[in-house]
């Protein structure tokens, strides 16, 4: 496994904050997905671990408000060795898709959608991407964000094409 650098695993931790960012398409959903999304709004801190060519502890917040109409903003922000990731987004469900949407930017230069379902009580976003870092080598990233309760976890993948290296984070997030 070759040493993925910084930048590299600044980009990989994109991905992380994704389980609040949100679709900017029009939302006209009923109450009750407008209620469950709101029910995350609120203060949220995570801890966990970024496992690659080394094992290195990530430090997450998280802060999910209320947006425009029926819509959730958020902003994040994760340390990794020193290094920053932020990431903000919308998150709603979209009657028109009639489904739950995440998008997101970062200072990572990676943006992405992902699509949510409603499982149980809560909400599960994927997310599938294919993308270069900032060196052009292209990744796989690959998340799963559930949000359930009065938790957030994530479990978020990165696997460059080239090499085969990759870049695996869990992140559990409480309020």
């Amino acid at each position: 496994m070759t040493f993925l650098g910084p930048l590299s695993r600044a980009a990989a931790l994109a991905g992380i904050l994704l389980s609040a960012g949100f679709a900017t398409a029009p939302a006209f959903a009923g109450p009750a997905e407008v209620a469950l999304l709101k029910s995350y709004i609120g203060e949220w801190r995570g801890r966990g671990t970024l496992v690659g060519a080394s094992t290195e502890s990530v430090v997450c917040r998280l802060s999910l408000s209320q947006g425009n109409s029926d819509k959730v903003n958020y902003s994040g922000r994760c340390t990794l060795a020193g290094t920053n990731l932020s990431v903000a987004g919308t998150m709603a469900y979209v009657e028109a898709s009639r489904r739950y949407e995440a998008a997101m930017t970062s200072n990572a230069t990676f943006s992405g959608i992902a699509v949510g379902q409603k499982r149980g009580s809560g909400l599960v976003f994927n997310l599938k991407e294919r993308t270069p870092d900032e060196e052009g080598k292209d990744m796989n990233i690959s998340a799963q964000i559930a949000l359930n309760g009065d938790a957030i976890s994530v479990a978020f993948e990165v696997v460059y094409v080239e090499s085969g290296d990759s870049l695996r984070a869990d992140v559990p997030f409480a309020r």
